[in-house]
């Protein structure tokens, strides 16, 4: 049986969300029922994935383009958009986004297929919480939401920032969508910082020697922090990965909790054991064997 997944994406700046729709793609167990896009330079960002998506020939899948601004308009734009260096030069695939908003596609196709949309987000949640506020039904309608975000922060990161990406830009949409009751299994920094895709990886997903797998490699190269230092972290194809193998991670039911507001603490996430008052909210991704899930998803990567 396929899992059906919408993927959520603020695909651009970093290449993990480039590496995490290829995951998708190479994934027989996964049946892509559309890519949405999320945060900034959205038109660029839809291009992208429509440029991926054909050099795979998937050009059935439909690019919905979706909020550019977070939910309350009070954060500025982080990675405004990708240059798109080595994708969309000559734009070998030139079919549009589909017309409709990325919020109305995800209630439509949500509702009208309840229980069977998994829905994946990689980036900030001003889609999901948009989604969610106009129908609130949509939590209960969901098969389950994966989101790669946020971070407990143990001592073992004191040299990362006070608050992950992808809930720092958006801190209320995030706050909606914890809230909202859906089925929720957040892959944080904790884990997603201990798996790497390496230089001698790039070798394995060249081996087929197709546009598609060249152009994958050539991201990962392109990518500044790989550029310097000959490794990047696979933070949202690891949230991929665990669509198809839940165990590569191991899991605690936590409540968490957004901050919205401070100098220093918006974004912050908040974790701790359920209590009262405290309702577990997410399964929270908190082990992983780094060498195992770094094997599964290169692996993928190169099919």
């Amino acid at each position: 049986m396929t899992t059906r997944v919408i993927l959520d994406t603020d695909i651009g700046t970093d290449v993990d969300d480039c590496l995490a729709l290829a995951f998708l793609l190479a994934s027989p167990e996964i049946s892509l029922d559309a890519v949405t896009c999320v945060h900034g330079d959205v038109d660029l960002r839809a291009r992208m994935a429509i440029e991926l998506l054909g050099l795979r020939g998937r050009d059935e899948v439909p690019v919905y383009r979706g909020a550019s601004r977070p939910l309350l308009d009070r954060r500025p734009i982080y990675w405004a958009g990708h240059e798109g260096q080595g994708l969309l030069e000559g734009l070998r695939h030139r079919r549009s986004p589909a017309s409709e908003h990325a919020v109305d596609h995800l209630v439509r196709h949500v509702m009208s297929h309840p229980g069977q949309i998994h829905l994946l987000a990689i980036g900030p949640l001003t889609n999901v919480a948009l989604a969610l506020l106009r129908e609130p039904a949509l939590a209960g309608a969901l098969q389950h939401l994966t989101i790669m975000g946020g971070a407990l922060r143990g001592v073992d990161l004191l040299d990362s920032g006070y608050a992950e990406h992808n809930i720092r830009c958006d801190p209320e949409a995030a706050d909606v969508v914890l809230r909202s009751g859906a089925p929720i299994s957040l892959v944080p920094l904790d884990v997603t910082l201990r798996a790497q895709v390496r230089r001698v990886d790039l070798a394995a997903i060249r081996t087929s020697g197709d546009p598609f797998h060249l152009t994958i490699a050539d991201q990962i190269e392109r990518y500044p922090q790989f550029a310097r230092t000959g490794g990047t972290f696979l933070h949202d194809p690891l949230a991929a990965a665990t669509l198809i193998d839940r165990a590569l991670l191991t899991w605690q039911n936590l409540h968490v909790a957004v901050e919205t507001s401070g100098e220093h603490a918006a974004g912050v996430t908040f974790m701790r054991a359920p209590a009262e008052g405290y309702p577990p909210r997410a399964a929270v991704a908190l082990g992983i064997d780094p060498s195992r899930a770094e094997c599964a998803i290169v692996t993928r990567l190169a099919a």
